[in-house]
């Protein structure tokens, strides 16, 4: 199949054709893994297919590259070690000292640690305030200083749904550029680029790898002049992934489509059980209808996601318990892969907020949805619950 033909088909497919067609010496149907940290040249700048040295690029990365270009219907994609090495490249090439950024009032510990403790120190201010609310979103904008409105929806952990269009028009107004970052949904649930997006950021270690085995980062554009300073400062500061890394996101990128219905089909199951359990005094999903983002949720996503998280009667000692009696639910931090996991939020993923306007309950309780059998995790939620 063509890369013309593979980007333009459906969403399985460009996740299994999309970035690389079969090797026209060996017609081996999967990349290889090019563990090479340099290319011999044709000649004093005589590159082969643009080659040089494997900081700049990679055949095994390009290959992942094009294809997270395709499933997130962009017209470029960058792979990197981290999802936090994706957002410092973010942050990096499209700010300065002294500009601004707003973003979630309950975002990602290690996002917000980035912007507070990191990108805070040489210059650039941040305003968190709440995605679901775009007129507070538009208030947060400070004139002639926001350079980016950065926007999780479904948000870490209060699974916060941002109106991803409306949001795009706040931003755009203002002169300033849309990041969503989209792990929590997957390109295979949506794709922020089409509904005005500028910038998609994923850490792919988590649903696009999806077996737990890789860590790793993406970025995804549509404009050229974003990619060639997303390129520019991917290649200067050299935050890439690896020729195995990227192999093995590629890998788990090919099966998305299946794993994440399975994801889906899980989490309602949980969700259901829970909900409405004397156990458990609220259940977060953006399926429910009592969600106040579900009108929004059904109309740019695909579906609801893998992400489950709920508060329990009893308080923080009994999140806790319910987190330590969890067996086939493993308590480990990270999300997305095969395996279903639990954590306490203000004691694990989101500890870095503590004190903050961030700062989770402590009675928070989150769930990543594996793809077991269903009877096995609600009977495991059931013991934990006591």
């Amino acid at each position: 199949m063509t890369q013309e033909r593979a980007n333009k088909a459906g969403f399985e497919t460009r996740a299994i054709h999309a970035g690389y067609e079969p090797d026209e010496m060996t017609g081996a149907v999967i990349p290889p893994i090019y563990a090479s940290s340099t290319y011999k040249q044709d000649g004093v700048g005589g590159l082969r297919g643009g080659y040089e040295y494997s900081r700049s690029a990679n055949p095994t990365r390009t290959a992942l590259e094009g294809a997270l270009a395709a499933v997130e219907d962009g017209e470029r994609g960058f792979s990197f070690a981290s999802g936090l090495a994706a957002e410092d490249t973010i942050i990096r090439a499209l700010t300065g000292a002294g500009g601004h950024v707003v973003i979630p009032d309950d975002a990602y510990g290690g996002t917000f640690r980035l912007f507070d403790k990191v990108a805070k120190v040489w210059g650039l201010d941040h305003t968190p305030a709440p995605v679901a609310d775009t007129e507070a979103m538009a208030a947060a904008i400070v004139p002639g200083r926001t350079r980016l409105v950065w926007v999780e929806t479904p948000t870490n952990p209060m699974l916060t749904i941002g109106d991803i269009e409306a949001l795009a028009g706040v931003a755009h107004d203002a002169g300033a550029l849309l990041v969503v970052d989209n792990t929590f949904a997957s390109p295979y649930l949506q794709q922020p680029l089409t509904l005005g997006a500028d910038v998609v950021v994923h850490s792919t270690t988590k649903y696009v790898g999806g077996h737990s085995d890789v860590v790793g980062g993406a970025v995804v554009v549509r404009d050229h002049e974003l990619a060639d300073k997303i390129a520019f400062h991917q290649n200067a500061m050299g935050a890439v992934s690896g020729p195995f890394d990227a192999f093995l996101t590629h890998r788990g990128l090919k099966t998305l489509g299946v794993r994440m219905d399975r994801h889906c089909d899980n989490a309602e199951r949980v969700v259901e059980f829970l909900d409405g359990d004397p156990r458990v005094t609220e259940v977060i999903y953006p399926g429910l209808a009592s969600h106040a983002g579900q009108e929004v949720a059904s109309r740019q996503m695909k579906r609801f996601g893998g992400m489950v998280s709920f508060r329990v009667a009893g308080g923080v000692d009994r999140a806790l318990a319910v987190c330590d009696r969890a067996e086939v639910f493993t308590l480990a931090e990270s999300l997305g892969g095969i395996e279903s996991l639990i954590e306490h939020p203000g004691r694990m993923t989101h500890a870095s907020v503590a004190g903050t306007d961030l700062e989770v309950a402590d009675d928070l309780v989150r769930l990543s949805v594996g793809i077991e059998s269903i009877e096995d995790l609600v009977a495991d939620l059931d013991r934990a619950l006591g």
